[in-house]
């Protein structure tokens, strides 16, 4: 089978100009020069894509996902390399992209639908489809520099999902829309997907990534760092988001906690079932929570703690060592820290950290630790924070008397 999308050794490198201040060039009569640099983007890309797969790009910010997609949707040529698409495109990479602001809702649904190669009589069979899905019938004739984000979207996608696309590429831009409007997206998406179409999605909501795309990729720094299982891409991701994380001082409030710092954690880890660093785990899974904790000057007692915390910010779990513990810890010595802990939490993704404080809880002894994040896959069918582990059953009722006989 011919695949609908495919890269062949694709870069694309940008020039960077870096000015030296135009005022301080001119008080000082120096003349002002351009240093040009090269930057790449991306770099040694090769991806396919078959038709009816949809497939996932994960990253941070400025790691090429966006470059990639604006290559696949024709909107820039790479610099090297070769990229094709095959079949009727429609791009959703920006809000409002396509849409004029002086034209109205109406009168850009026929101009975006003629881009995306629908006949005038085809926009007309599907104008109220796309207008039902939209939901903006109260302002479709009002001028689209009126509109919200959220409006944009919505119409734009209306737009895209109608036109039959062969090749969907969908960019970070469902974000500003409502919950509602995003689970109808999916809906379509997943629907788009069935009738054979491909569908490329990049987007920072690795739960929507994990329900939508079996197959992910992973770009960091330009380069494709992962492209296969959507669970392991997404360990990997959280394991490059660690790697660059930096010690984020404790929230303290002033007159009710004092900071008087007397050691810091060094080599967090999060150790999965088999007994190695892991930022992937399944719900249920034993893992041990692992840190070393150099102190700088003599501490007669101290309580370490941890919190987990969702996604969303959402404390999960807390706990710590007790607060009577009166433990000498010498200056000048590591002292390690360990929690063993089951993870009965729903699919998701999840970051821990560490705390240090002094015995009565008024002092905190060291930084937090760098925020260290893990993702947990667990059971299809369980939604929320916590999985309980329920086990369910179904009873047929006793068919009356009168049946049986």
């Amino acid at each position: 089978m011919t695949p609908s999308i495919e890269l062949t050794g694709v870069g694309k490198r940008y020039v960077k100009y870096e000015d030296a201040p135009m005022l301080v060039t001119r008080a000082l009569k120096f003349r002002a020069r351009t240093r040009r640099s090269r930057l790449w983007a991306l770099r040694d890309i090769d991806p396919s894509v078959e038709p009816g797969e949809c497939l996932g790009v994960i990253g941070r910010n400025g790691s090429g996902k966006s470059t990639m997609l604006r290559m696949l949707a024709g909107v820039t040529g790479p610099s090297e390399g070769r990229v094709a698409v095959r079949g009727r495109v429609a791009p959703l990479i920006s809000v409002g992209v396509g849409f004029h602001p002086e034209l109205t809702g109406r009168e850009n649904v026929y101009v975006n639908g003629t881009v995306l190669g629908l006949s005038r009589s085809e926009i007309d069979h599907r104008f109220d489809r796309i207008l039902d899905f939209a939901e903006v019938e109260e302002f479709i004739d009002t001028p689209v520099k009126f509109y919200s984000s959220g409006m944009l979207v919505r119409l734009g996608f209306a737009v895209a999902v109608e036109a039959d696309p062969e090749v969907l590429l969908v960019d970070e831009v469902l974000a500003v829309g409502d919950i509602a409007f995003q689970l109808k997206s999916f809906e379509r998406m997943q629907a788009i997907r069935a009738s054979g179409a491909t569908v490329v999605v990049v987007s920072h909501n690795l739960g929507a990534i994990r329900s939508l795309c079996e197959r992910t990729v992973v770009l960091h720094r330009s380069a494709l760092r992962h492209d296969g299982d959507t669970d392991e891409a997404i360990g990997l991701f959280h394991d490059l988001i660690g790697e660059q994380r930096e010690l984020d001082g404790y929230p303290t409030q002033p007159g009710e906690e004092r900071v008087d710092i007397a050691a810091r954690f060094t080599d967090v880890e999060l150790i999965g079932a088999d007994g190695r660093p892991a930022a992937h785990a399944e719900a249920g899974d034993e893992v041990l929570l692992r840190a070393d904790v150099a102190v700088s000057r003599p501490l007669d007692g101290a309580v370490f703690g941890l919190m987990i915390t969702s996604a969303a910010g959402v404390p999960v779990y807390s706990d710590s060592t007790p607060w009577v513990d009166r433990t000498r810890f010498e200056a000048g010595t590591t002292t390690r820290f360990e929690a063993r802990m089951r993870l009965n939490l729903g699919t998701g993704s999840y970051q821990v950290q560490l705390w240090l404080r002094s015995t009565d809880g008024t002092t905190i002894l060291a930084r937090n630790s760098s925020p260290l994040l893990f993702y947990v896959s667990g059971r299809q069918r369980v939604r929320g924070i916590a999985d309980l582990g329920a086990e369910l059953d179904v009873t047929p009722a006793a068919r009356p008397d009168s049946e049986a006989s």
